[in-house]
């Protein structure tokens, strides 16, 4: 890369915008992927996020925070031990930084539910008490994740969520970082 020339980064930045223009599309191949589910759930990780961003849009969330709930899960498959820090570095460039916040700290926050079941601290998330997205964080665990693997809940299909993926990850870049 050190002998690349101007001219060289110019054609290779304009194949990198193709590529990141495309990142929903991608993402929306992946989640449907999700339609197995790890062992002892009653319903797949696709149906837990489809569960997730149907409950988020009729409580009248907006369109980030439906598509943040609806995401929110998307590491589990390849970053089981870190999945919110992975799904929140999907997203960190294309939403708030509120919304960034809540979904990389949902697992932390998560274990207020089974932790004390398994011999952990449930009450972990109590560090954070201070912080300005904390009630933000447990509303989303409480209202958006944690209630979500009903086999019998009628959730919308992945396409009805596919043109908020879209507009989401169109938007302007808050950060690159």
């Amino acid at each position: 890369m050190k002998h690349g020339t101007k001219e060289d980064y110019l054609f290779l930045e304009k194949h990198e915008k193709k590529f990141a223009g495309e990142t929903a599309e991608r993402i929306l191949k992946f989640m449907s992927g999700l339609n197995e589910t790890l062992e002892g759930y009653q319903v797949s990780r696709l149906e837990h996020s489809l569960q997730s961003a149907t409950k988020a849009e009729k409580a009248g969330e907006s369109e980030e925070i439906v598509v943040a709930a609806l995401l929110h899960d998307i590491g589990d498959e390849l970053a089981p031990m870190n999945h919110s820090e992975y799904a929140a570095a999907i997203l960190r460039p294309y939403v708030s930084e509120k919304t960034y916040w809540i979904v990389k700290m949902h697992g932390l926050f998560q274990t207020y539910y089974y932790a004390h079941h398994l011999g952990g601290d449930r009450n972990q998330r109590e560090q954070y008490k201070k912080h300005k997205y904390y009630q933000a964080t447990i509303d989303f665990c409480e209202n958006y994740d944690q209630g979500c693997f009903d086999p019998n809940y009628k959730s919308f299909p992945l396409g009805h969520f596919a043109p908020m993926v879209k507009k989401i990850f169109s938007r302007k870049p808050y950060s690159i970082l």
